[in-house]
């Protein structure tokens, strides 16, 4: 009988060896997937609950800026109208199917908003003479009873009162003049003008140029920038949406249509009475920069050019435009200011942005302007003498 076998290192051939048991490491969950997904979940959700205020919000997501995020998100419900605004749509309609009728007695109707008495009449009745049966004038003096020395102008002026810059009382003025202008039914075309505005063509050019002109000349443009949307209340809701807010120089020339329906609006004009003033809310709102341009982009953005046929030059970046002095006239201004023929507007955003439009009139591009301004009273004998139409 054998004896047992002591055992060695190396004598393996004796052992049976087991497989050993599988180690499974946990399941590597896509934890980054789940956290990328939640975050753009979130963006989007609080996107359209607090949409970007400003475009350089919208261009840390995308190139495009905000155009490319509207796009993502789902269209905002339909405020249902007031009756207020159902009856203000209504009216409007019927006005602007009021079809244009043009005779030879239609007229232009210069409405000219100043302090006292017009430095520059003796160059408008240069401008006027030959002409009487194609025009009409208006004068709105907020100061003192003006002089004249233009039989074009005398017994002129309508029932005046005070105008303050920056307040109502400005659009108050427009309106004035409007509905007296409006009075007599020959007047097709109305002119916003100032004390220091002067024509650059002659009567012919311009008659001819507003009055076969499809469209009206309100100066619109969207500004983002501080004096422009960061003028906003949110007051004016519902009637007037911050998306809708537009700024614009006030000298308008607009169509018969568009005259009869700043006169008929009364619910859009309330908004920008009690809610557009300097110091409301902290800001400053200035009614006359933002009101037309407003109301029209939101009820014909189509019947509007959205520049101005008055030419004022804000290169200088100041609150006040340039003004010129007998020394800055000369005939290279007048030819530099009636050659151009693309508008500009310059938004208030810290990088300000330069919008650039061509001047389409009737779908044709044309020269933009028919008047200027800022001139000084001393540059009328010059401007007489290169003008002379």
């Amino acid at each position: 009988m054998k004896g047992p076998q002591a055992w060695r290192p190396g004598n393996m051939g004796d052992l049976q060896i087991l497989p050993a048991s599988r180690h499974r490491p946990p399941l590597k969950r896509p934890i980054w997937i789940i956290f990328f997904v939640s975050l753009v979940s979130l963006f989007l959700v609080c996107a359209y609950i607090y949409p970007p205020q400003g475009s350089a919000a919208c261009y840390v997501f995308s190139s495009r800026g905000c155009k490319v995020l509207t796009n993502w998100l789902p269209p905002s419900p339909t405020r249902e109208s007031s009756e207020e605004e159902i009856a203000s749509q209504v009216v409007i309609r019927d006005i602007l199917n009021i079809p244009t009728v043009l005779s030879k007695k239609s007229k232009i109707a210069f409405m000219f908003l100043t302090p006292s008495s017009l430095p520059f009449e003796k160059l408008w009745d240069m401008f006027f003479r030959g002409h009487e049966r194609k025009f009409s004038v208006y004068v709105h003096a907020s100061k003192e009873k003006p002089v004249h020395v233009s039989r074009y102008f005398l017994n002129r002026e309508i029932r005046s009162d005070e105008v303050l810059w920056g307040k109502i009382s400005m659009v108050d003025a427009e309106r004035r003049l409007l509905v007296r202008a409006l009075e007599d039914l020959d007047n097709q075309h109305f002119v916003l003008l100032s004390d220091s505005c002067v024509p650059l063509h002659s009567f012919d050019y311009v008659y001819d140029y507003l009055m076969h002109a499809n469209m009206s000349f309100v100066d619109c443009f969207l500004d983002p920038g501080p004096h422009g949307n960061g003028r906003y209340s949110d007051h004016m809701l519902p009637e007037v949406e911050k998306k809708d807010f537009r700024k614009g120089a006030q000298w308008f020339s607009m169509k018969r249509q568009h005259a009869l329906i700043v006169m008929a609006d009364n619910l859009y004009y309330s908004r920008f009475r009690d809610y557009c003033k300097p110091g409301f809310d902290g800001k400053n709102c200035i009614a006359d920069e933002h009101y037309l341009s407003t109301f029209f982009s939101m009820i014909d953005p189509g019947g509007i050019a959205n520049w101005s046929v008055t030419h004022v030059d804000w290169s200088e970046r100041k609150w006040h435009p340039k003004s010129y002095k007998a020394q800055d006239v000369t005939e290279a201004l007048l030819q530099n200011i009636t050659s151009i023929d693309m508008s500009i507007h310059v938004t208030s955003e810290a990088k300000s942005v330069e919008l650039v439009q061509p001047c389409l009139w009737n779908g044709i591009k044309r020269p933009c302007y028919l008047f200027a301004r800022k001139f000084y009273p001393e540059t009328v004998d010059k401007l007489m003498t290169l003008l002379n139409f």
